[in-house]
């Protein structure tokens, strides 16, 4: 590489990860040491079904489990980041997650596995609301979409280390990759109860400028917000589509006659091309439109899968992975930006509470869907399906989001009204600003 792009490239690294506050670096880094430990989600049904011997009908009814302990504890723990604060919830949730997974390591009774797993599934979500709304509280809105990039980039960069070494760990004892992930859990416990402040902002001041404004914020609240219901509903369709990359896409592999190396190699383009082009694409999307953004990246996710029903080789099943890895990197960022716009300072936990759950259930959705589809009607009808589930989100995006209100930087497109929320969100904006400009000094957060 010559001089001047070797100077382009450390300008343009600069410029991606300068500006942010040192609390944000202190959750993005407990992030990447969570995400260095998965062990779990990735070898769990290798685990009951090699090494313990059980059924593939067993490890599925395991992972629903483990699904819907996520689901539950969405809605639980957007409720304690709203009334606890952000740092007790992460470190309830955090030790939680490390003595259940160390638990897990030692269960052998089937019933035993199946409600530990459950535990786990709860433990290991309930964190993601938390996470969230710090992140929102810490960070100025112009850089929310760059800070929630890097994040989603620390995740998918320690979920690909850990799993080429997970593979290594589960030759040797699969028991040392439950104590690892636990022990690593625990590290970013500590992080967070030594580096972080809690940035839950104060509800008197939430509201100094939000006239009208009820303080009380309930989970019915946010079930009655019609414009954010509507993202929330999006998002599952959304989710839906990149759940058949872990579904779908590994059993019509396994019929058309491709082998687990196949599938392994075909997926790996996906975490290397997120962990490649995550900054650079964030660079290219930070100031631009995010209907945009949401619209391209629906039909990118959409007919990405879709192209999958004409893979009839490794490269070309690579290829597909590439289209809907591009819809993820743009997806992933924007959207996460918009449930912030989209919600009021004071419930915050909440809202990212629902929208996580979204997810969750997605996760318990996908498996039952592309497993009926395949089974009846063939694997082209599944990528048929995720075409048109794709073209129906963007039609959603564009529509959704017209009138929606400014974020601060001068992404919203028109002032047309909108729910009380989201019209409420670029007053609170300023409100978010004050209340995390000041946060407690690094060297006061052990006894914060």
């Amino acid at each position: 590489m010559s001089v001047a792009g070797l100077t382009g490239l450390r300008r343009a690294t600069r410029e991606t990860v300068s500006g942010l506050p040192r609390e944000f670096w202190w959750l993005w880094t407990s992030t990447l040491v969570n995400r260095l430990g998965a062990f779990v989600a990735t070898f769990m049904a290798l685990y009951l079904t090699i090494d313990r011997g059980y059924s593939a009908s067993y490890a599925g009814l395991v992972a629903a489990l483990h699904g819907l302990g996520g689901v539950i504890s969405s809605l639980g723990a957007g409720v304690m980041t709203d009334r606890l604060g952000r740092r007790p919830t992460l470190l309830v949730a955090q030790t939680s997650t490390a003595l259940s997974v160390a638990l897990l390591g030692f269960m052998r009774d089937p019933v035993a596995i199946a409600a530990v797993a459950f535990l786990v599934g709860m433990a290991s979500n309930a964190s993601r609301p938390a996470v969230q709304a710090m992140m929102a509280d810490i960070v100025r809105p112009e850089d929310r979409i760059r800070a929630f990039s890097l994040n989603y980039w620390a995740i998918n960069l320690g979920f690909a280390i850990s799993s080429m070494a997970a593979g290594f760990i589960a030759e040797v004892s699969y028991l040392a990759g439950f104590m690892i992930e636990a022990g690593m859990t625990l590290v970013c416990a500590v992080l967070v109860f030594v580096k972080l402040p809690e940035s839950r902002p104060q509800q008197e001041t939430a509201f100094d400028d939000v006239p009208g404004k009820d303080a009380a914020v309930s989970l019915w609240t946010v079930l009655r917000d019609g414009r954010y219901m509507s993202v929330v509903g999006l998002s599952f369709l959304i989710a839906l589509i990149f759940q058949q990359a872990y579904v779908g896409l590994p059993v019509a592999m396994g019929e058309a006659g491709f082998t687990p190396a196949d599938f392994g190699l075909a997926i790996a383009v996906n975490g290397i091309l997120i962990v490649v082009l995550q900054i650079p694409v964030t660079r290219f999307i930070q100031h631009r439109d995010p209907r945009l953004l949401l619209v391209a990246s629906s039909l990118l996710a959409g007919y990405g899968f879709g192209l999958t029903a004409f893979a009839g080789s490794v490269g070309v099943f690579a290829l597909t992975v590439c289209v809907w890895t591009l819809a993820e990197v743009v997806n992933a960022p924007t959207q996460t930006g918009l449930v912030v716009r989209l919600s009021p300072v004071h419930g915050r936990g909440r809202y990212q509470g629902i929208y996580t759950m979204s997810w969750a259930v997605a996760a318990l959705v996908a498996p039952l869907m592309s497993g009926f589809v395949i089974d009846h009607w063939g694997a082209e009808w599944l990528w048929g399906i995720c075409a048109v589930v794709g073209t129906l989100a963007a039609a959603g995006y564009w529509g959704l989001m017209r009138g929606l209100p400014d974020d601060g930087d001068g992404n919203g497109k028109g002032k047309g009204k909108g729910t009380s929320n989201s019209d409420s969100d670029s007053s609170e904006t300023p409100v978010a600003q004050d209340t995390s400009a000041a946060p407690a000094p690094l060297a006061d957060t052990s006894t914060a």
